[in-house]
């Protein structure tokens, strides 16, 4: 069960809801692929909540996730502030990748025959780093970088 295509599925669908004023289309599917990463943030906060409680309130859920966000908090804050400097990245994207982040891994979960399993796959993901931006987006973490860099 690997999720990079859930995560790469939600960079183009993301890159749909970037508004014209961004300066070309290099810059709105940059954006949109910034965006990506807090539909990222979004998948392991609402995986890790879902099977915390549905597992019986184990704390490796939460431990997964806090420990996930000390790894990517820097990739975030630089895809905000490289969306603003492009002309996006506004609070109704950022919810809209999260919203969409959401769906799609309660989606994935909901399709899955076994409920704890897939429970269990996605936290080892967590755990080794699979779904850390700088594995799931690399590319889109080098532009953006080359962009700040600017």
């Amino acid at each position: 069960m690997l999720l990079r295509p859930l995560i790469c599925t939600a960079v183009v669908w993301l890159a749909t809801l970037i508004p014209a004023h961004a300066q070309d289309g290099s810059d709105a599917e940059l954006i949109g692929e910034l965006m990506a990463f807090h539909g990222s943030e979004a998948i392991v906060k609402a995986m890790t909540t879902h099977c915390y409680e549905t597992t019986g309130l184990d704390e490796t859920y939460h431990q997964a996730s806090d420990d996930w966000y000390l790894r990517n908090i820097g990739f975030l804050e630089l895809a905000d502030r490289v969306a603003e400097r492009l002309g996006g990245g506004t609070p109704e994207e950022v919810a809209a990748a999260e919203t969409y982040g959401g769906s799609q891994i309660m989606s994935a979960y909901n399709q899955a025959e076994d409920k704890d399993s897939f429970c269990q796959g996605f936290v080892e993901q967590v755990n080794d780093g699979a779904l850390d931006i700088d594995k799931s987006l690399p590319d889109a973490l080098k532009r953006a970088q080359a962009v700040a860099a600017h």
